[in-house]
């Protein structure tokens, strides 16, 4: 590597160009967290009965369901980003890809069976 400086050693090693584009999509779905998730507890809070069915009837509304599915979506990518993060950061060779595909599946099935469940729901399936 030559005699130079410490940072023309490190330039141009290790990074992938992608930690911009993580922490944004961190920041934007942290912060669209957080706006669903009020809503969702100011609605569950302004609930005249918790039982199955006011529950379902609640849900199989639009104006529910759609932010829901948001909720969903955005609460995944989230924890997919994050996870992938730290994956990527303490994983090494062969280990982090099977890792990152344990992940994918996981966050995928997860995901997958909660938006099912709030589509079933939302178009009156029972």
């Amino acid at each position: 590597m030559g005699s130079g400086t410490s940072i023309g050693r490190v330039r141009g090693l290790g990074s992938a160009h992608e930690g911009t584009h993580h922490w944004w999509h961190q920041k934007i779905t942290a912060g669209s967290n957080i706006l669903l998730m009020s809503w969702l507890l100011i609605s569950l809070a302004r609930r005249p009965a918790y039982d199955y069915g006011a529950m379902r009837d609640w849900l199989s509304s639009a104006w529910v369901a759609v932010p829901m599915l948001l909720l969903v979506l955005s609460v995944f990518y989230h924890f997919r980003i994050g996870l992938q993060v730290v994956i990527e950061d303490y994983q090494r060779d062969e280990r982090r890809i099977v890792a990152m595909v344990l992940l994918n599946l996981f966050v995928a099935a997860i995901g997958g069976t909660a938006v099912f469940a709030i589509l079933k729901i939302a178009f009156g399936a029972n």
